[in-house]
């Protein structure tokens, strides 16, 4: 069978199982897998220790999964906008690791390279740093980060050709890369699916060797803007009125 599945349950069949980390790409609701996610939660899979920037809103994204208490654990940097997330952590529900956004993208990376560990000044005589190796390079106090490897990545895309090779759009590529490399296996969902050689090898975000498993998206698939901030309208000038003094 070729990489291409014809919709998200069918790209985890025989992947999900209890108690797996996952890596779930995206910042907010910007390139999140949310098909996949989805099928996430109509799997049943339970116990689940997820690594993401943060845990999207209560209605989207990985909020879905906390919801239906599916996850036991997350390993993220910025959680301010789930307040279901905020509520199960006060009340000792949820397992939290909270990481410097840096060291959280670091540790994935590490981990996609077959680094098990790195030291960084960030978090150093913080709470970040307890109960963690501290080390003195020329003079100077560094903290122990251990890399960190999934059991399954899940990725958003723009667009992948039918060999896996991966380009992101903008801001949406944020952690999605670094994933991509760090997991036993990765499935991808993608807004465009075309075939080899359509996209520039220059291009090419993630290569093809990353990813076992992709799917594409339905026509109409729904991009959810966490927060619209416009300017507010302003009336044009009135034709003939700048001064002619």
């Amino acid at each position: 069978m070729g990489k291409v599945y014809p919709d998200a349950a069918a790209a985890l069949a025989g992947v999900l199982r209890d108690g797996m980390v996952i890596h779930s790409g995206g910042f907010g609701l910007c390139g999140i897998p949310a098909l996949l996610i989805e099928a996430i939660r109509e799997s049943g899979v339970k116990d689940l220790t997820v690594v993401s920037n943060n845990a999207g809103i209560d209605d989207a994204g990985l909020g879905l999964l906390l919801k239906t208490r599916q996850i036991r654990k997350m390993i993220s940097s910025y959680v301010g906008e789930n307040a279901e997330f905020a509520r199960q952590f006060l009340a000792g529900e949820l397992e939290i690791e909270f990481n410097p956004q840096g060291t959280l993208a670091e540790r994935i990376r590490a981990g996609g390279a077959g680094i098990p560990a790195f030291f960084t000044k960030t978090g150093v005589g913080t709470e970040v740093a307890k109960g963690k190796e501290t080390r003195e390079f020329d003079g100077e106090t560094y903290v122990m980060e251990r890399g960190i490897f999934a059991d399954l990545a899940i990725v958003h895309a723009h667009t992948g050709d039918t060999e896996g090779n991966l380009a992101y759009r903008k801001t949406a590529r944020n952690f999605n890369p670094m994933m991509a490399t760090a997991a036993k296996i990765t499935v991808a969902q993608v807004e465009h699916l075309v075939q080899p050689g359509d996209i520039d090898p220059d291009h090419i975000h993630t290569p093809g060797i990353f990813i076992k498993r992709m799917i594409a998206c339905p026509v109409g698939y729904e991009k959810r803007i966490e927060q619209r901030t416009t300017r507010k309208r302003t009336a044009p000038a009135a034709a003939g009125a700048e001064s002619l003094a």
